[in-house]
């Protein structure tokens, strides 16, 4: 028999910014910084973890197994076993289900699950020609094949490329992310109007998220070794309007292309930590859950039209629940780019695409505007990847509680061809 599994409380930093040099945290640096103000609130010894299970992509160098930095960082003790997982941008909800089917499962009582990423410390990179002349100057042997590998030296050779720039093109189709949302645009017919207007909501929405204190328990400030203090997710516009949107030209398929810089994601630095917990671990503790994890679903398509992911992972837990569009009431879904967005939104509205794609008699629905990030997204705080899927769940989880309602489901696209979600219901 499965047990229950809570969700019982989460934080993370505001999401920061890159801004063309690397930031003030590491990914591990901004793990610690939201993860010891949480447990600092929690009632029982930060060593009751069984695991601690972190999401991370781009993992630098000197932080090699970031769960296990950050979890010996935070005092969790040498004893404790934690390990990081990576499944592009589903790494921060992938911890989260992990702990989940660990817990429901018998095997784990609490776990520390989280998310962390640092883009703006993405490496430069050689290009492949590079790497084999470099290569085969060191296997030279003697001045005279050194001397013939020099006139095989290009200028462009010490011209790094970003690596973040590799890891966001598909392997498979050679289409960037932001190509792949150009696809889904063409299909379902989403123009450059509706993304920029998709986009200004989303900036509008975070700013009153953030005026009104709704994200104050959720967002803990980050100190870098200078002092500074940040409070808040710096990328948020909130004077964004659409003469302001209809300036960018399209970052990927010019001229006539709908994703711009300003109706896409930013890249930006992150972390989010949640404590999952069976319902002995809450008795023991006197613990008072946000949620409880009702279930959660993985989904595979085509790379080209990755950001459809979501519909793919979604729509099976409805079926499983026995649950119409209407009884869900909350959605977060990554704001990868707005265009992917309003396409998944188009494509549970399209009976054929439901009933061939999803196998549906008819249309899934559309989801009202009202319940769909209705904080904001990724477009206005920003897409730090192994965090996003952490943060959607611990903010659907946070929203549900303040707003009164009963479920909500958290998903996203992931490059490569997947698609994460999970859903909650208050406890």
């Amino acid at each position: 028999m499965s047990r229950p599994v809570y969700l019982v409380d989460g934080a993370r930093t505001p999401f920061l910014k890159a801004r063309g040099t690397p930031g003030p945290f590491t990914p591990v640096d901004l793990a610690v910084q939201c993860g010891r103000p949480l447990l600092a609130r929690q009632p029982f010894d930060r060593r009751a973890f069984d695991l601690v299970i972190l999401g991370c992509v781009n993992v630098i160098q000197d932080e090699m197994n970031p769960a296990r930095v950050a979890a010996l960082r935070l005092g969790l003790g040498a004893e404790m076993v934690a390990f990081t997982v990576q499944i592009n941008c589903g790494s921060g909800m992938q911890s989260i289900d992990t702990a989940y089917r660990y817990i429901r499962d018998g095997s784990h009582e609490m776990i520390l699950a989280g998310g962390a990423e640092a883009l703006s410390h993405a490496p430069l990179v050689l290009r492949q020609s590079a790497v084999e002349w470099f290569g085969g100057m060191a296997q030279a042997k003697g001045i005279a094949a050194q001397a013939k590998m020099l006139t095989d030296l290009r200028p462009e050779f010490f011209k790094p490329v970003v690596g973040l720039e590799r890891g966001l093109t598909d392997p498979i189709t050679h289409l960037n992310m932001g190509q792949t949302a150009e696809v889904l645009a063409h299909r379902f017919g989403i123009d450059r109007q509706t993304a920029d207007a998709y986009a200004m909501q989303s900036h509008h929405r975070l700013a009153r998220a953030q005026s009104e204190g709704w994200l104050d328990s959720e967002v803990m400030p980050a100190f870098a070794d200078d002092g500074t203090a940040y409070d808040h997710d710096d990328g948020v516009r909130p004077d964004s309007d659409m003469a302001g949107l209809a300036k960018p030209k399209p970052a990927f398929e010019r001229p006539y292309g709908k994703v711009t810089a300003g109706n896409a994601s930013q890249i930006t630095d992150g972390a989010s930590w949640v404590i999952v917990a069976s319902e002995a671990a809450v008795e023991k503790h006197g613990l008072t859950p946000l949620a409880r994890i009702v279930d959660s679903e993985w989904a595979a398509l085509d790379p080209s039209v990755m950001g459809l992911g979501p519909v793919l992972a979604s729509t099976p837990i409805a079926q499983r629940q026995g649950l119409s569009l209407s009884d869900i009431d909350l959605w977060e879904l990554n704001e990868a780019f707005a265009a992917q967005v309003l396409s998944c939104v188009e494509a549970w509205a399209d009976e054929a695409f439901c009933r061939d794609v999803l196998g549906l008699e008819t249309a899934f629905g559309r989801i009202d505007a009202e319940r769909l990030n209705i904080d904001g997204g990724a477009i206005s705080l920003g897409h730090p990847v192994g965090a996003s899927g952490n943060r959607i769940v611990l903010h659907l989880a946070n929203a549900l509680k303040r707003l009164g309602k009963t479920r909500g489901i958290a998903t996203e696209c992931i490059g490569g061809g997947l698609g994460g979600a999970m859903m909650l219901e208050v406890a």
